[in-house]
């Protein structure tokens, strides 16, 4: 098996996890709490969103799908390019209201696709090229790929597990 194939299944996996924790809930279900601080279902299923749509962007080279496809307004927030939900306080987790559970699962099909396009092009050596010099060492492509995989899968284990706390 190659890296492409590797990533794609990675990836290929997280629609299906993201639609799970969220199909059928309503949007005060999607927004409800499990403990007064900890994130809600619809919170962690658009920031997982998010973080992708931010650093697959950056690696493109090109506007997230957030800003320039009008999502912000479906989720009560302004197309910012910079909110990603890092370092949110509870205040600010609870300004994301997502209008509907397929709002969340549309969102994330639209970056999902973006990400599955960028994954299909490349080459193994495109995987070692350094994408972010910040860190030591620094970041490489497949690096930064598989941080982006791992953070999305546990937020998605996440949203599972809320929702079976919650009972929905």
């Amino acid at each position: 098996m190659d890296n492409r194939a590797l990533l794609t299944d990675l990836f290929g996996r997280l629609p299906e996890l993201v639609q799970d924790a969220v199909e059928g809930l309503t949007p005060d279900q999607l927004c409800q709490s499990p403990a007064p601080g900890a994130n809600p279902i619809g919170w962690l299923v658009w920031h997982l969103t998010r973080v992708q749509d931010d650093h697959v962007s950056e690696l493109l080279g090109e506007e997230q799908v957030w800003v320039g496809d009008g999502w912000a307004k479906r989720f009560g927030l302004e197309p910012d390019a910079a909110n990603t939900g890092y370092a949110h306080t509870p205040e600010q987790v609870a300004t994301v209201r997502p209008d509907s559970w397929e709002a969340l699962v549309e969102y994330y099909a639209a970056v999902s696709a973006r990400t599955l396009a960028l994954i299909k092009r490349l080459t193994d050596d495109a995987l070692d090229r350094v994408v972010d010099k910040r860190w030591n060492p620094p970041v490489t492509l497949g690096v930064r790929l598989i941080s982006v995989a791992s953070d999305d899968l546990q937020h998605a284990g996440q949203a599972a597990y809320v929702r079976g706390l919650l009972g929905v």
